[in-house]
């Protein structure tokens, strides 16, 4: 059990002098305070006051005034930096100055999703299959795009010699942090790599989730050498996905409850109106899950990115896959593997909506559509009445904006806030003149 008096003999033993405190923006960017660890008795009791008003997108000046308040179980020590030191790492809850739990915190939003979900006897699991692309050189800040050049030239599954080193470093440093590894191995395009992390409770997810995404970018920095989790870096590359499994629980004897041996696809009714629900809140969903004008990039138009709102078993361009499992399979292995988020998604926002998604199935008893087993590919001349994704970020927000439970779950602060802030991304992106329209038009026109 984590305790202040445990966290505090680890850090004298480990001569550790400083503690950074983690949180996120609505992006998922994260954000941090650094206090010596003498602090940290304190701060666990009356939370670290910070300004609210200089993050952007979260809080109005009016209510500047925030507590950061650890929780106690996101501990972890922080591997030496280049200065061979160590810090110590606590991911906060966001509080405002009364002391409740801040609503325009995003990992607050997914604990509000807990709490719901809990009152129902639910207990909500994922695991994320993390991919991502390792570049030789690190893009530099100027209104140039930086040359791309993937660290090696292998594909799919091939054991790599080029990448060796930083892959092994990236493993290591993530199991000093506490952070559980199902497997790893090479992805399709050149220099794009995929962690699949360990099932968890979605809140232990999202953390871990947030803390891998700093770690594989702090490795690659340490070998000169760039991160991106961006979902298309360049049309010529595989985009890349965040594949999420998930199930519900039965809180009380953690018996998997989507499982269900005598349906076809193994799920249970439950199972069915949860999927049910995902789908019908898919076009919403999606401003969440694939929150870049970039993520459009990859949808639809990416190897097995989905692009058509169905579900499957075998089809991997389905937006929700059932995957089949074996009998020695322990607690049923019975989930859904959804294809729709990709690397950028803000974790805690992103778990919350498949959640509340999921959960407004089952309360609306929603019925499930036949699966879709044939592979779809993204035009505008199919003839079938199966509903799309949405194809820019401007769709997907607009669809967003029209989904009461997404924008319940998000609140009267929070979800104005994240609209605001993505037509504005969305504004610049139709503003700004690409690469591709200098080669087609500068010499002809």
């Amino acid at each position: 059990m984590a305790t202040v008096q445990n966290i505090l003999a680890t850090l004298e033993a480990e001569q550790i002098r400083n503690i950074s405190l983690w949180f996120t923006d609505i992006t998922g960017t994260v954000k941090s305070i650094t206090i010596p660890v003498q602090r940290l008795e304190s701060i666990v009791t009356s939370g670290a006051h910070f300004d609210g008003s200089s993050i952007d997108a979260f809080a109005r000046e009016a209510e500047s005034d925030m507590l950061l308040v650890p929780d106690l179980h996101t501990f972890a020590i922080i591997p030496n930096d280049t200065r061979g030191t160590q810090t110590a790492r606590l991911i906060c809850n966001v509080h405002a100055i009364e002391g409740e739990l801040y609503l325009g915190d995003p990992r607050a939003i997914l604990i509000n999703a807990i709490r719901i979900a809990k009152e129902a006897n639910f207990v909500f699991k994922a695991g994320m299959e993390l991919e991502f692309y390792v570049f030789e050189e690190i893009p530099k800040a100027s209104a140039e795009a930086p040359a791309l050049k993937p660290i090696d030239q292998a594909s799919y599954f091939d054991a790599s010699t080029d990448v060796s080193s930083i892959h092994f470093d990236m493993l290591a440093i993530l199991e000093k942090m506490n952070i559980p590894i199902m497997s790893s191995h090479h992805e399709i395009g050149s220099g794009q790599h995929e962690i699949d992390m360990m099932y968890a409770p979605i809140l232990e997810a999202a953390d871990r989730l947030l803390t891998t995404r700093a770690v594989l970018k702090w490795v690659a920095q340490r070998h000169q050498l760039h991160c991106s989790f961006m979902p298309r870096p360049s049309q010529l590359m595989p985009g890349s996905g965040l594949h999420t499994h998930q199930s519900l629980h039965d809180a009380k004897t953690d018996e998997n409850l989507f499982s269900d041996a005598k349906h076809e696809y193994g799920l249970s009714k439950l199972a069915q109106q949860f999927l049910a629900g995902q789908l019908a809140h898919a076009g919403a969903m999606s401003a969440l899950l694939a929150p870049l004008v970039n993520s459009y990039k990859r949808l639809g138009t990416s190897v097995e990115a989905p692009a058509e709102i169905t579900w499957a078993r075998y089809n991997r361009a389905a937006l929700i896959r059932v995957p089949g499992t074996q009998k020695m399979d322990h607690e049923g292995a019975t989930r859904l593997e959804i294809r729709l988020p990709d690397p950028s998604m803000n974790p805690y926002l992103g778990l919350a909506a498949m959640l509340m998604a999921g959960l407004d199935g089952i309360q609306q008893g929603m019925e499930l559509g036949e699966p879709s087993e044939e592979s779809v590919v993204y035009s505008t001349n199919r003839s079938r009445s199966v509903r799309k994704l949405p194809r820019s970020l401007r769709q997907a927000i607009d669809e967003l904006e029209n989904d009461t439970v997404l924008m319940t779950m998000l609140g009267n602060y929070l979800g104005p806030l994240y609209l605001d802030a993505k037509r504005l991304e969305y504004r610049e992106y139709r503003a700004s003149v690409t690469e591709w329209e200098l080669r087609r038009y500068f010499n002809t026109y």
